[in-house]
């Protein structure tokens, strides 16, 4: 989800963010100069396989750093709606009136999202259904097998 500013991202979602720049900017960082300074220890560099992974693995790291400062700059923190309405941030508790089973989610931007977490993108077909409804309403989730109602239990 993007805003007219930039990517759309809960508070603990940029706190992941920053927490992972920060490890790839030390930890990460320093053990591949770590690898290369004992890669170029061995010797000839031109046939040295390790050296080579090892520079390679830098050159990786270093784009994965730039990506991430980048998605960092364009963030843009969306504060939970409140307990009303379900919105991006919140935290819902729903029951698939199909199976009856229920399940507890948060409506977070795609980059944050992670299913086994209960995190779900706001773009998701769930989510979609969700975002606007109101504890004790039934929402019909759009599946490839047709509509599956859900109800919402609670928000928060």
């Amino acid at each position: 989800m993007s805003t007219p500013g930039g990517e759309a991202i809960t508070a603990e979602g940029l706190e992941a963010l920053k927490a992972e720049l920060h490890e790839l900017e030390t930890t990460a960082r320093a053990d591949i100069a770590k690898r290369i300074s004992f890669a170029r220890d061995m010797g000839d560099l031109k046939e040295n396989a390790e050296y080579h992974i090892a520079k390679e693995d830098q050159g990786h790291l270093e784009t994965k750093i730039l990506r991430l400062q980048e998605r960092l700059r364009n963030a843009v923190v969306v504060e939970a709606s409140g307990t009303d309405v379900v919105g991006f941030g919140s935290t819902v508790t729903v029951r698939d009136e199909t199976s009856g089973k229920e399940a507890t989610y948060t409506i977070v931007g795609p980059t944050e999202a992670d299913a086994s977490a209960g995190k779900l993108s706001a773009e998701s077909p769930v989510a979609i259904a969700l975002v606007g409804a109101k504890a004790g309403d039934t929402v019909e989730v759009q599946t490839p097998r047709g509509g599956r109602p859900m109800a919402v239990l609670r928000i928060g």
